[in-house]
């Protein structure tokens, strides 16, 4: 025993130099190279087994325990069977005899070792593994021990990771569910109900809750623990009977024990806390197990009836959680039963002080997260809200329309519940989760509807007056009025992942509330949003009677700081209710148009009377008492105010239309008005954020509604003289681009209701060419020989005049690309010119590749919408002009030195050229073979071995659509193929060029980029059910194989592993072309070629793979082949060398 005593000190020495603050990292790897070298060594389990035995060091039992792991999940196969039989034998003895002294982390990491070997060797080779578990449970001294033993089984053996074969996993899989029905009711019948000292089951949720032993609450931890864990896999079935549902739920009972709770705090000691905080916690962990069962989508007919049994439950509990009608006395429950309460957090940090001992190595830190020992640990930070919130989520999107049946169960009654439940949150996450609940059943509730529309009445009379309120109440608590208070602490600075506030976020979500309400009950839902909306706006346009002149403009004469703070909440109100009130335009257009006429009327009535006093008081120049409070908010109802407007352009479309046919005087004084109100905006004075709003507002009127005077309006007129007018200044890029696309669109986009002679294209033709003839006028000045040396104009500024331009016309042939004919001449004829100075001046700026991004994001919006229009003459010009400039030399440059701009440009050069090949007809068929070159020889050999995605992805587009729109280029079908079918082959044509794509597409698949991996794979599979690819003689002959070994090798490697399913399929359909050749020659071909495995197991898994020609068991077959390879490999390379293998 020297040797091994001496062994011993060593390590112990080594571990606590290891984790030593002045140990370098260079020692560090020295001493990680001799401990690995070490547990390498056969029969250094043995030194290990007396280490755990004999030391108290936590590095040294956990080295030890790793050792064994590893020799366990790696080298088990080569291990003799004596050791084998000696290990199963000692380390459970080991287990017994210290479970109760070894800190919980090496506990249990001990318990995770034994569980592999049972992993490995149950029930063959250690029969009693289980049993041994049942037994420890039932023993009162052992049963926290028995219980973390079965969840670790649980976790290892239900789900195993892929070091085991399918044939393993699945006869775990079997061996448990077979021990599934025992182990329920060791739990929650002879453990759980016990300690619940309960004498009726039938009665438990009537009864006051027991006072639980600290013991004993352990013990139900662990209990619920394992519970949830198994509900996560076992099905739904006769196992789970009404009395195990009943115990569980008593336990989620003591979430909402706040009374016992609160004995523990008051009586004083910590001790007292920590058990009333534990208390807390079962009730978190019995709802984990509740939520587990209740997510479970595939319910069989027989459970439907412990379901309703589960939420009668869930019925009570919510009772109970919001059972007092006081709101205060309702929220300070709830925030009660948070866990995350400060006792809480002080209660956590006490814990992590007291055992900051015990997580100093990377590996106990991460045994730190585990569940177990202490009782204390992880859980705390999990709320019993959150959990029950949970519960009510799953309830209604998954079981609602089950349940909602059963007359049992008072629907209406939870409702009012939930109702409670979400506005007293204590949160605001818990709000908007609730909020969320509320979503999911008003979109139940609407597909309902649509599905039984006869029953319309009767629905939603039965849950009118839970809407109502519904929407009375969040429209209350997106107000300052009524929730000033909790509004004032939300975010309204900090983007969050969807580039929006948390003030934001709250808005849209309530927001989004109010308009399915609207859409179920138009009616309530306007007369109660319209009345509100109306209060704040008589504050708002009161205010010009409290404006005074003052010596530097205008000034408000609101001064008081009370006055002013009302000020503020009256108008973020009505920021809001502008938004609210755009939110709900859809539900004044298309058939109940004529039946909403009037509200609609009245709301775009008043909006358009705000937003024109808006503009003609100038609020959003005013000077107020505190400016940097009431001018944002003066400048947001402006904004607002427009938003809302423009929302009901849809509306005033269709009653365009009407008014077409009435000709009504009406109309034509909204559209005016609104013009008088917003262009006074449109104005470099004006702050973006309003002038941005006017903008969109005046794009809306011109593009959607297209009022046929519109033009001819003052207004207009004024919009038209200020853009055009070379010495104005100019508006920022992105209102200058609004505004410029709305005056297009006026011109270019046909009236809706007039027949073709009475559109007046000619003038407007005229009025377009005049308009597009001065935005570009700087432009079309810059001729090639304009940006010669003698040209005294700087390149910057030539920069600055180019992007200006190209910026407002792109988007101006951008939003006429989807209309009429006629508009896209009439655009094409006013922008001809600039087209040509674009593509004189392309060759001067090849080099300066923000330039050439510029340009060719111009040429390929013309492409995409004007390609008709430019005629074949010039397109083909323009195309021999581009392959002319991107030489091979010019590629490289752009790629390989220019960075991202210059990936750009080449990427939008080959989007061009999409557009070119998709072409129909025979026009620009003459360009293919160059195309073709310029991609196979120029292109990818450049970006073939980067790493980079940039490029590729446009690349492999631009192939795949040349396949996909140029069949015939490759293969000439003739009619006598097309009719004998598999007698007659189609005659190949281009094949070397055919080859080289195929062979392109063949590597990427090698590479690591997954989105460019997902990408061909969908290509090809295209290509085949479009153009039968893989039956080509020239693919089923040359390369079909070739292609599935690449997919099955990925598969192997496990590089593209969350494409796992669309592999399985693309293999099935590769396959499926020659099965017999799959099976007879690609399959036993694959096997002699693959590495790492013997031939005795290469015929194994030869047999293995079923001769099933079905898509599912196809796939099924393919995952269980590589699974298995994948082990095989793992246990050859785990062999002691020279192991002989039978």
């Amino acid at each position: 025993m020297a040797s091994e005593e001496a062994s011993l000190r060593a390590l112990e020495s080594l571990m606590t130099e290891f984790f030593h603050d002045c140990t370098t990292n260079e020692r560090k790897r020295e001493i990680e190279e001799l401990l690995n070298n070490f547990a390498q060594q056969i029969g250094a389990w043995r030194f290990c087994l007396y280490f755990l035995s004999s030391t108290r060091n936590d590095y040294v039992m956990m080295y030890s325990l790793t050792v064994f792991e590893n020799l366990i999940n790696k080298m088990w196969l080569g291990v003799p069977s004596q050791d084998k039989m000696e290990i199963r034998s000692c380390l459970p003895k080991l287990l017994l005899a210290h479970h109760k002294t070894l800190p919980y982390f090496i506990r249990n990491k001990l318990c995770k070792v034994i569980v592999d070997i049972g992993r490995q060797d149950w029930p063959m080779f250690y029969h009693d593994f289980f049993t041994n578990i049942l037994q420890l449970i039932q023993s009162p001294v052992t049963t926290p021990l028995g219980l973390i033993m079965l969840k670790t089984t649980s976790e290892e053996l239900a789900c195993p990771r892929e070091d085991l074969s399918v044939a393993r996993k699945e006869e775990l899989r079997k061996l448990l569910l077979d021990q599934v029905q025992t182990v329920l009711g060791l739990l929650t019948g002879d453990l759980l109900s016990n300690l619940l000292q309960s004498p009726s089951s039938a009665k438990l949720l009537n009864q006051p809750i027991p006072i639980l032993d600290a013991e004993s609450e352990y013990i139900c931890s662990l209990a619920l623990e394992c519970l949830a864990h198994l509900f996560s896999w076992i099905p739904l079935s006769a196992s789970i009977t009404p009395s195990l549902l009943t115990t569980i739920f008593h336990f989620a009972r003591f979430g909402c024990d706040i009374r016992a709770r609160k004995m523990a705090s008051v009586n004083g000691s910590s001790q007292n806390c920590v058990l009333g905080q534990e208390r807390g916690r079962l009730g978190v962990l019995a709802m984990s197990c509740i939520n587990e069962l209740m997510s479970k989508n595939c319910v069989p007919m027989e459970f439907e009836e412990y379901l309703l049994r589960m939420f009668q439950q869930t019925f009570y509990l919510l009772q109970k959680i919001t059972k007092d009608n006081n709101a205060h006395t309702v929220k300070s429950r709830l925030e009660e039963l948070d866990e995350r309460s400060e006792v809480v957090q002080e209660l956590r940090l006490l814990l992590m002080r007291s055992q900051e001992q015990e997580r100093r190595s990377v590996e106990l830190r991460g045994a730190w997260k585990q569940k177990g020992g202490n009782g204390m640990k992880g859980c705390l930070t999990c709320s019993y809200i959150e959990k029950f919130t949970d519960f009510l989520r799953l309830f209604v999107s998954v079981h609602l329309r089950r349940i909602e049946s059963y007359s049992q169960f008072p629907v209406v009654e939870f409702l009012t519940l939930l109702f409670k439940y979400t506005f007293h949150q204590p949160t605001h996450e818990g709000y908007f989760s609730c909020l969320d609940i509320w979503t999911l059943f008003l979109d139940y509730l609407t597909s309902k509807i649509k599905s039984r529309l006869g029953d319309k009445e009767a629905v939603l009379n039965r849950y009118e007056d839970a809407l109502v309120l519904l929407l009375s109440e969040v429209l209350n608590r997106i107000q300052f009025r009524y929730n000033q208070a909790q509004l004032e602490e939300l975010d309204d600075e900090t983007l969050d992942d969807d580039q929006q506030t948390e003030w934001q976020r709250y808005l849209r979500q309530s927001l989004e509330v109010v308009a399915r309400v609207m859409e179920l009950l138009p009616t309530h839902a306007f007369s109660t949003l319209f009345p509100v909306l109306q209060d704040n706006l008589e504050v708002y346009l009161g205010l010009q009677q409290f404006i005074v002149t003052s010596g530097s403009g205008h000034r408000l004469n609101i001064t008081a700081e009370n006055d002013c703070r009302r000020l503020h909440c009256s108008l973020r109100d009505l920021s809001s209710l502008l938004q609210a009130v755009g939110r709900l335009a859809e539900y004044f257009i298309g058939d109940v148009f004529a039946a909403r006429f009037s509200d609609a009327l009245t709301v775009v009535e008043r909006l358009v009377k705000v937003t024109l006093y808006g503009s003609q008081i100038k609020l959003y120049n005013i000077e107020t008492a505190v400016p940097s409070v009431l001018k944002p908010d003066l400048i947001d109802v402006h904004a607002q105010s427009l938003a809302a407007l423009q929302a009901y352009s849809h509306w005033l479309a269709q009653y365009c239309s009407e008014a077409h046919r009435q000709n009504t005087q009406q109309f034509v004084t909204l559209i005016s008005t609104t013009m008088d109100a917003v262009t006074p905006l449109i104005s470099t004075k004006v702050q973006d954020k309003l002038l941005l709003s006017a903008c969109h507002l005046l794009v809306s009127l011109a593009t959607t509604v297209r009022p046929v005077f519109l033009v001819s309006i003052p207004a207009v007129q004024k919009v038209f003289n200020r853009i055009t007018d070379a010495s104005a200044q100019r508006l920022v890029d992105k209102a200058q681009v609004l505004v410029c696309r709305a005056l297009s669109n006026i011109l270019l986009l046909p009236w809706p209701n007039l027949p073709e002679n009475e559109q007046q294209w000619p003038v407007r033709s005229i009025n377009h060419a005049s308009l597009i003839s001065a935005l570009s006028r700087d432009y079309r000045n810059l001729k090639p020989n304009a940006v010669t040396p003698q040209r005294k104009m700087p390149v910057d500024d030539t920069k600055v005049i180019i992007h200006q331009t190209l910026s407002v016309l792109e988007d101006i042939v951008e939003n006429i690309s989807g209309e009429s004919t006629k508009s896209r001449q009439i655009c094409y004829q006013s922008l001809q010119e600039s087209v040509q100075v674009s593509l004189a001046l392309f060759p001067a700026f090849i080099h300066q590749s923000d330039v050439t991004d510029e340009m060719l994001s111009f040429f390929l919006t013309l492409f995409r919408g004007l390609r008709v229009q430019m005629g074949v003459p010039f397109t083909e010009q323009i195309i021999q002009t581009f392959l002319n400039m991107f030489t091979r030399e010019q590629l490289a440059e752009s790629i390989l030195h220019e960075g991202s701009t210059g990936c750009r440009v080449v990427e939008k050069f080959l989007k061009i050229l999409q557009v070119v090949v998709q072409e129909p007809g025979q026009v620009f068929k003459p360009f293919l073979p160059s195309i073709i070159s310029l991609c196979m020889e120029q292109v990818y050999p450049i970006i073939a071995e980067r790493p980079s995605p940039d490029v590729k992805a446009e690349l492999f587009e631009l192939l795949f659509r040349t396949l996909h729109h140029n069949w015939r280029y490759f293969f000439k079908s003739t009619v006598l193929a097309s009719v004998q079918r598999g007698i007659a082959e189609e005659q190949m044509e281009n094949e070397p060029q055919f080859s080289a794509i195929m062979q392109a597409f063949g590597q990427s698949f090698l590479q690591p980029d997954i989105h460019l991996f997902k990408q061909n794979l969908f290509y090809l599979e295209t290509l085949n059910t479009k153009q039968k690819l893989y039956h080509k003689k020239i693919f089923r002959t040359t390369m079909l194989f070739q292609f599935v070994n690449v997919l099955l090798q990925v598969l192997v490697h496990k590089s593209h592993d969350l494409l796992q399913e669309e592999i399985g399929i693309a293999i099935y359909n590769m396959a499926s072309v020659d099965f017999d050749g799959f099976f007879a020659a690609f399959l036993p071909e694959f096997l002699t070629s693959c590495d790492g495995v013997d031939a005795n197991q290469k015929n194994v898994l030869g047999r293995n793979f079923k001769m099933d020609r079905d898509l599912p068991s196809f796939t099924q077959n393919v995952h269980r082949l590589v699974n298995d390879l994948r082990y095989y490999r793992l246990c050859n390379d785990s062999l002691p060398p020279g192991t002989v293998k039978l």
